[in-house]
């Protein structure tokens, strides 16, 4: 028998759908406006993110799952660190003076739309996890 996660990971269309599911409940918790939520996925064209938005249903580009991969790692590394889901889940938004960040959010970075702002945040936040 094969498990969900193996099907997922072996069928294109179902794990785009996964992925979907999962970065508009990380845009809820993380209280994404529109305008981030397409930036953060590669700002696909507004008929585009709104069809993914109201059904789920897509087949996602590499670089649309990359950046969802980015995300999620982002997610649980701040539930790593931080004490509370509050702190983690409101971690991007707050200013940080670290080196790198110069005074920006997390999303301040994030918002920068390439993917390797994406990375950047969440190669601080490995560094940070040791």
């Amino acid at each position: 028998m094969i498990s969900k996660a193996s099907a997922t990971a072996t069928d294109p269309q179902l794990l785009s759908e996964t992925a979907l599911e999962a970065f508009f409940d990380l845009a809820d918790i993380w209280q994404l406006n529109s305008s981030d939520q397409r930036r953060l996925l590669g700002s696909p064209p507004p008929s585009t993110f709104y069809k993914w938005k109201s059904t789920r249903r897509a087949r996602l580009a590499h670089d649309t799952l990359e950046r969802i991969s980015y995300l999620l790692g982002i997610y649980k590394a701040l539930h790593t660190l931080l004490p509370s889901r509050e702190a983690a889940d409101g971690w991007i938004h707050r200013i940080n003076e670290a080196p790198g960040f110069n005074g920006a959010s997390a999303l301040d970075i994030m918002r920068g739309g390439n993917v390797t702002d994406l990375a950047d945040v969440r190669r601080y936040l490995d560094a940070q996890r040791g």
